[in-house]
C-alpha cells in the first residue's frame, strides 16, 4: 500500500506578482526551490493564507536570490500581490517508508522571501 505524505513545504512566503497572461504555473526563486527540495515541473499545492484558496499548479524557476514568487495563468486570479502563501508538495511511498521519511520544510523571511 502506498500513501501520500508531505515531501516539501515553503512555509509563508509573500506573493510578489500575478501574471494572468502567462501560460500557467508558479515561479519560485531558484534558491527556495533548491532549499525546499523541489524540482522544476513538480506539482505543488498552493494554500493562500489571506483568502483560503487552495489549488494545484507546477514549479518553474525564478531568478536565484530574487525572492520571486509569482502565480501565473489562471492561478493569478486566486492571489493578490503581497498575499502570504504556503507551497506544498507530496510524495507517494509505501507505508513503512513513510514512517521513516523526513520532509523538507523551510521558513523564509516572509517580508522578502529570503532564507536567513
Amino acid at each position: 500500500m502506498n500513501i501520500e505524505v508531505l515531501k516539501s513545504k515553503i512555509h509563508r512566503v509573500k506573493v510578489t506578482g500575478a501574471d494572468l497572461n502567462y501560460i500557467g504555473s508558479v515561479t519560485i526563486d531558484q534558491t527556495l526551490i533548491d532549499a525546499a527540495n523541489l524540482i522544476v515541473g513538480e506539482k505543488v499545492q498552493i494554500v493562500n493564507i489571506n483568502n483560503g484558496e487552495r489549488f494545484e499548479t507546477y514549479v518553474i524557476s525564478g531568478k536565484k536570490d530574487s525572492g520571486e514568487i509569482v502565480l501565473n495563468g489562471p492561478a493569478a486570479r486566486k492571489v493578490a500581490k503581497d498575499d502570504i502563501i504556503i507551497i506544498i508538495s507530496y510524495a507517494s511511498m509505501n507505508f513503512e517508508e513513510a514512517k521513516r521519511f523526513e520532509p523538507t520544510v523551510i521558513f523564509p523571511d516572509e517580508s522578502n522571501n529570503r532564507l536567513n
